[in-house]
């Protein structure tokens, strides 16, 4: 039942990160670039509950993603299924307690996830590479990115942590009893 209500809870706060997207973020650009919060999501997807459930989640949200935002099926919902799986692999090689680290493992996925969709998209339309427009793009995200989690972590913390003993049924003291 627990896990259930997670996966609504994840649900939600999809819809709430598209109306964020769609509504929220139109208005409060950098440069008149959007940060990717669906990036974040499927990571700590992956991060707090496990690399499964990321892949799987990822990827049903990405193909709604996909539905929604991009004229090709499939290709949000197969980077972020991969973004959700690589959730663990960063989780069982650092610490989630640290928000510098969070805050890297963040950016770090977003630059993979926005090379792989920039590379697609170059294959895909056949246009003219502009290398420094899209690092000049991809410096504003990662940071946009990186703030959103520092501002967010402690709802991001204390939901994952609830998650991940749910999921992963592990019982998580305190640092300090």
């Amino acid at each position: 039942m627990k896990k259930a209500l997670i996966i609504v809870s994840i649900f939600v706060i999809y819809f709430v990160i598209y109306l964020l997207q769609v509504n929220f973020f139109n208005w409060f650009t950098i440069a008149g670039i959007q940060p990717n919060l669906f990036v974040l999501l499927a990571l700590f997807i992956g991060i707090f509950m496990n690399g499964k459930m990321g892949a799987i989640l990822g990827f049903i949200l990405g193909l709604y993603t996909d539905f929604l935002f991009s004229n090709t099926i499939g290709i949000s919902a197969f980077l972020l299924g991969a973004v959700g799986f690589c959730g663990e692999i960063l989780d069982k090689k650092f610490s989630k307690d640290s928000k510098i680290t969070i805050v890297l493992m963040g950016s770090i996925v977003t630059a993979i996830y926005e090379i792989l969709l920039y590379i697609f998209n170059i294959i895909k339309m056949s246009i003219n590479v502009n290398l420094i427009a899209f690092i000049y793009i991809l410096a504003i995200e990662i940071i946009y990115n990186a703030f959103i989690i520092i501002i967010f972590y402690p709802l991001i913390h204390k939901f994952g942590i609830y998650a991940e003993s749910v999921f992963k049924n592990k019982k998580m003291f305190p640092k300090y009893f």
